[in-house]
């Protein structure tokens, strides 16, 4: 009986499973490899939903162009998309006036490089573009004289308002 007790432990031990160290090691690997799975997709997903729109206004500046009596102030406002997503720029406002009612033929541009297009349909700037817009003011508006300040406001198509103050030279 004592042989065959011999012989049934030297099997049990000759098919002994993986020590509980390795298999804690083991166990703690694949914990790890999974939660950097989840965290890389949910990263993803995150991303995707935290995009935002932000221009900056970088500067604005006023001149006086043409001659008396049919002169006009052209402002030009140099934007930067500095949020994360596309922004869609659909209207430009001074004193709350939507700029198409000052009587200049070329109400407002949008420059792209050397380009300048009419502002009609809406306009993108991509993340990290640089922009500039041109406003045109005509002179015959007895409200508008030279030293008033006026508020120029570029509505975007996410609801955003981006604000700047420009003192007519």
């Amino acid at each position: 009986m004592r042989a065959l007790r011999n012989k049934n432990s030297k099997a049990a031990r000759s098919r002994r499973a993986v020590s509980p160290v390795i298999a804690t090691v083991i166990l703690v690997a694949i914990a790890i490899t999974v939660s950097v799975a989840v965290a890389y997709w949910m990263g993803g997903i995150a991303g995707s939903f935290t995009q935002f729109e932000k221009v900056e206004i970088q500067s604005g500046v006023c001149s006086k162009e043409g001659t008396d009596p049919d002169y006009y102030w052209q402002i030009e406002i140099k934007l930067k998309n500095t949020g994360t997503a596309t922004s869609t720029l659909i209207g430009v406002f001074v004193n709350e006036v939507e700029v198409t009612a000052y009587d200049v033929n070329e109400p407002y541009t949008f420059t792209t490089g050397e380009a300048v297009t009419n502002m009609t349909t809406a306009e993108t700037i991509n993340s990290g573009d640089t922009r500039a817009i041109r406003v045109y003011i005509a002179c015959n508006y007895e409200l508008y004289t030279s030293g008033t300040t006026v508020n120029i406001k570029i509505h975007s198509a996410g609801g955003m308002d981006y604000i700047k103050l420009i003192t007519l030279v």
